[in-house]
């Protein structure tokens, strides 16, 4: 699979093979795609030099996490740069201390996390939920990206509400929609779907259609009462 690694990409990881359109399965085909197979892929790590001034961010970011008693190998899974950006992947149990470390060293200074979203991989097992925060610091004019995983049996991640409160609707948000549960948020509770909603309805393994929806009149049924391409 050379020939389809991104320039500036050292090598990617298969996550998962799609089959069908939207992966739907037990249900009619009505998308006329039902042959349709396509890999899901990400960047895999990548290796120094890493160019667009990101070696010195890393090392400014290894060497204040060292100083800090945490070392960035214990921290940090994998580094990605990928399209111009560079992802730190984080092991959720050291999120709140690397966090803390991107505020308030001088030499980072990312005063600003722009949200978190989060992402489903049902097929990546022990890997199937991913929290992703972009980071912003005004100071330096750099952005950076962290993403941490958690798995579906367990889908605790630390709050980082104490260190960015304006992160607050955001993992409501990402808890409503996706099942992730931000330990220590001050009241996480859901934000867009009524209170007694059953489930998280931007998970992929939540079931499309049966819900009865009208536009001006029009039910939508679920995906096998509708009509078939044959």
């Amino acid at each position: 699979m050379t020939d389809i690694v991104p320039d500036g990409v050292q090598s990617i990881d298969l996550v998962a093979v799609h089959r069908g359109a939207f992966g739907v399965a037990g249900s009619g085909d009505t998308s006329g795609f039902g042959g349709l197979v396509a890999p899901v892929l990400m960047p895999g790590p990548s290796t120094r030099p890493y160019g667009d001034g990101f070696d010195a961010l890393a090392d400014e970011l290894e060497l204040s996490l060292a100083a800090r008693g945490l070392p960035a190998h214990s921290a940090i899974e994998k580094v990605v740069v990928d399209r111009g950006e560079i992802t730190f992947h984080v092991r959720r149990e050291h999120l709140v201390e690397f966090v803390r470390t991107l505020r308030d060293e001088p030499g980072l200074r990312f005063e600003m996390c722009m949200g978190v979203s989060g992402v489903h991989y049902p097929l990546e097992e022990g890997r199937e939920l991913h929290a992703v925060y972009p980071f912003l610091s005004v100071t330096h004019n750099r952005r950076l990206r962290v993403e941490v995983s958690a798995p579906d049996s367990d889908p605790h991640i630390p709050s980082i509400v104490a260190l960015y409160p304006s992160n607050d609707w955001h993992e409501r948000e990402t808890w409503d929609f996706f099942g992730i549960v931000f330990d220590g948020h001050p009241a996480l509770t859901r934000i867009e779907m009524p209170d007694d909603w059953v489930g998280h309805p931007q998970r992929k393994d939540y079931p499309l259609g049966g819900i009865p929806v009208e536009y001006k009149g029009a039910t939508i049924p679920p995906p096998d009462q509708r009509r078939a391409y044959t």
